[in-house]
């Protein structure tokens, strides 16, 4: 291979890599106007009050529940990535959506994740 090809092959895969290291920002960009007044009549739910669990509420309790993603707080990967690697470790993770298999409810359509009741 000529020096040339490999200084071009090299350069092509960082920029690439600049590119999907940007598009995997944890913030989201700001709302273009069209979709601001298309969601103008919209709640988000993630921006409801109590979207998330309070802090040091107990797992598996009515109060430990992600309201945006629906299921518990304690176990809500999308919230919080650092818990993947344990479900990965008991073999409970759906490669395909990225999400645990006992949570996926694509793969399971007869899943039903539900909030535990008030004062559990």
């Amino acid at each position: 291979m000529s020096i040339p090809f490999v200084r071009a092959c090299r350069a092509l895969a960082i920029s690439l890599s600049l590119i999907a290291a940007a598009g995997c920002s944890k913030e989201k960009a700001a709302p273009s106007q069209a979709e601001t007044s298309q969601t103008s009549g919209k709640s988000d739910p993630a921006k409801k009050e109590g979207a998330h669990a309070p802090a040091g509420v107990k797992p598996g309790s009515h109060e430990d529940w992600c309201e945006e993603h629906q299921v518990p707080e304690s176990q809500c990967t999308r919230c919080n990535p650092d818990l993947i690697p344990a479900f990965k470790a008991t073999n409970d993770w759906c490669e395909e959506h990225g999400l645990p298999e006992s949570q996926c409810t694509i793969c399971n359509p007869d899943i039903k994740i539900v909030r535990p009741p008030k004062g559990s």
